[in-house]
């Protein structure tokens, strides 16, 4: 791997954990309608798990209320048990054509909970991103150890992988803020 390969590998799977946190904090609940609250949700339809966003639309046109329309109606009573067997803790009202997810205002004790779990996934992600900045530092002490790269030359690239791993930590922690933020604010 030349310096280059190095430095642009780890940009990119910084940027896939950051990500990663931005996908996994959609699915918190924040006491609002968010469809990203049942984005990982999966649904056996068609004999195989399917995920929801595959079968259905879904759409936020109230801010306690989500809206599942299925492409194909046979799929409601599929989509219902699914939201029933899930952690969401969410009762599926349907009419035959779509299904309405009424979203209650979170306690005091959930919304911690919330807090807590955001601050969860924001480690996990600074962890993933400290253990590609610690790759990379190898990758480059293997060039250096190769004689590819000068003392000070790999001490300057050592500092651009800092900067990388401090600028997508600073991203994660500025996710986690507004989403705890979000789940704090009251409706």
């Amino acid at each position: 791997m030349t310096v280059e390969e190095v430095l642009i590998d780890a940009e990119e799977r910084m940027i896939k954990a950051v990500e990663k946190l931005k996908n996994d904090l959609n699915g918190i609940r924040t006491g609002r309608a968010n469809p990203g609250m049942v984005d990982s949700l999966r649904v056996d339809a068609y004999g195989s798990p399917t995920p929801l966003k595959q079968l259905a639309s879904v759409s936020a046109p109230e801010p306690q209320q989500l809206v599942i329309r299925p492409f194909d109606p046979s799929v409601i009573k599929d989509i219902e048990k699914a939201i029933v067997a899930s952690d969401l803790g969410l009762a599926p009202q349907s009419d035959g054509k779509v299904v309405r997810l009424n979203i209650p205002a979170l306690s005091g004790d959930v919304r911690k909970k919330m807090v807590a779990r955001t601050k969860d996934l924001t480690e996990e992600t600074r962890v993933s991103i400290r253990n590609v900045r610690r790759d990379a530092n190898k990758h480059l002490d293997q060039l250096e150890k190769d004689k590819e790269l000068s003392e000070d030359e790999c001490k300057t690239y050592k500092t651009d992988v800092q900067d990388l791993t401090t600028k997508h930590e600073g991203q994660a922690g500025d996710l986690a803020k507004s989403k705890e933020a979000e789940v704090m604010e009251q409706l």
